[in-house]
């Protein structure tokens, strides 16, 4: 303990968490560099550590997803901004669709690098799992008015949501961001406004 009876922090715990985070950031860097598969040596060359000390803070690759991962939802957790679903149906659209192609923008690149491994990672597939999961719990809460607990509609709008939609539009179809987001406002506009078949 310190005098102000705050708990010491040891020197060393630091420099590790120090480490770990700076192989997290080199990993992430080189991804968004456009190195969608960096192998170990290039991620502890760029953290500017040894290939030893890359491996005494992650037991293999798999728990390096696991850390990067975490550190993806974290900055999507800060970059998200919570919408009033008081608001009209056409801003709510327009604000959910404007908030997604900015965090779709930005997480693209691990996205990309994500889907190349995840085949191989029951890491990577639990994270995208959640992913989902998120983007679904905000679409049943953002038009819970309109969704009226219609699983078959919310998973529409989620599917339409996601990443391979947007990937789709940005890349195989030299989409702007701003036509992609003019597609995607379109999109959940017909999904939640025509008519309910079940009834």
């Amino acid at each position: 303990m310190t005098s102000s009876g705050q708990p010491r922090v040891d020197g060393r715990t630091a420099r590790s968490e120090r480490t770990r985070n700076a192989i997290v950031d080199a990993h992430l860097q080189l991804i968004g560099e456009g190195d969608l598969r960096p192998t170990a040596d290039r991620i502890a060359k760029t953290a500017g550590v040894s290939l030893r000390a890359l491996w005494s803070h992650f037991a293999d690759m798999e728990a390096l997803f696991t850390a990067s991962g975490k550190r993806v939802l974290e900055v999507r957790d800060a970059a998200h901004r919570p919408i009033r679903p008081d608001l009209p149906l056409t801003e709510r659209i327009d604000a959910f669709c404007r908030q997604r192609a900015r965090l779709l923008e930005q997480i693209g690149p691990t996205a990309k690098a994500a889907a190349i491994k995840e085949p191989f990672s029951e890491t990577l597939r639990r994270y995208r799992r959640m992913h989902v999961k998120r983007v679904r719990d905000e679409l049943s809460e953002l038009f819970a008015a309109e969704v009226k607990g219609n699983d078959e509609l919310l998973d529409a709008l989620t599917a339409v949501s996601m990443w391979p939609t947007w990937s789709t539009w940005r890349e195989n179809m030299d989409l702007s961001v701003n036509a992609a987001r003019a597609t995607l406002n379109r999109t959940i506009t017909a999904l939640l406004t025509q008519p309910d078949s079940t009834n």
